[in-house]
């Protein structure tokens, strides 16, 4: 059986599970957690009318840490939402608090499933999860870039009016201001998009998928459905074992922090990270995301 739980019921966690009920994804049941109780019940009966019109028979029901015991996967979602002018790393004070409370109690269970965290900042929020639970590092998986980088396919097929489905490439780094596109590994069915594109476009493309949240959050508030089509992706991976390449956070024991890199997901999570050929300032600019990551987790950690 595959039982999936969300804490958290805010916009994300709601545009994931509203995504899990259209689509399924082979989800048996679906536990919504929220430090608002009442909230938490309204949003399942909500979603369990959509179900006689989506054609999938899933359980949706409230609950509580406890349901997390024989769970497949828990999906944190919890935390304080970004604000217009904050940083994703701006939030790491507030959302450690939230997990250190929610993964202590998640702990008292018999949970031996997958951790899925879509919180920001995703890569300190991954890194705290995998250090507070003591789980394997395949076992907890970030959203990481996995956003930025349908932000990066669905621009550059705009500027070349081609499928986002036909541009294969990845955003890697932090999911956050110093993330980088290895331009060099991005391409167009099987042709490299540099032929396609002068340093001009790919300059803009790379600043509107950096931007993207700033602009969002400033006209709407957050953003959600975009992590949520992402979230259901990653799951769809792990439930149905695709071995699918994804950019999430992993963590590297080299510099003991998460950041994104493609990788192989399956029913064990993180099967294996995938090495990119960078070029030499793709390097740097890796190795300075990095840093910047480590800075955080050394003022919080």
């Amino acid at each position: 059986m595959n039982k999936i739980v969300i804490v958290g019921c805010g916009n994300v966690g709601m545009a994931y599970a509203y995504s899990l009920v259209m689509n399924g994804a082979g989800v048996d049941e679906l536990v919504l957690i929220d430090i608002n109780q009442d909230k938490a019940q309204g949003e399942a009966m909500d979603l369990n009318h959509a179900l006689s019109y989506s054609g999938k028979n899933m359980k949706v029901f409230a609950g509580d840490y406890s349901d997390c015991g024989d769970a497949t996967l828990v999906v944190l979602t919890a935390g304080r939402n970004q604000d217009v002018g904050e940083t994703r790393n701006d939030l790491v004070h507030k959302n450690y608090e939230v997990f250190s409370s929610i993964i202590s109690e998640i702990n008292k269970t018999s949970f031996e499933g997958i951790y899925l965290v879509a919180t920001n900042p995703v890569d300190i929020m991954s890194l705290i999860t995998l250090k507070l639970s003591g789980f394997a590092s395949n076992r907890v998986i970030g959203s990481g870039t996995t956003l930025d980088t349908a932000r990066l396919r669905f621009l550059a097929g705009q500027e070349l009016q081609i499928s986002p489905n036909n541009i294969h490439g990845y955003v890697i780094g932090e999911h956050g201001d110093s993330e980088l596109i290895p331009w060099d590994s991005v391409t167009v069915g099987l042709n490299p998009i540099s032929s396609m594109l002068s340093s001009a476009q790919k300059n803009q493309i790379a600043l509107d998928v950096k931007n993207s949240a700033y602009d969002i959050i400033e006209k709407k508030g957050s953003t959600s459905y975009g992590i949520g089509a992402c979230l259901l992706k990653i799951t769809k991976a792990i439930l149905q074992n695709e071995n699918t390449i994804m950019s999430v956070s992993c963590y590297d024991g080299k510099y003991d922090i998460c950041y994104s890199m493609p990788a192989i997901i399956n029913r064990q999570g993180i099967r294996e990270c995938i090495d990119l050929k960078l070029t030499k300032a793709d390097s740097e600019s890796l190795k300075n995301s990095i840093k910047i990551l480590q800075n955080v987790k050394n003022e919080l950690l």
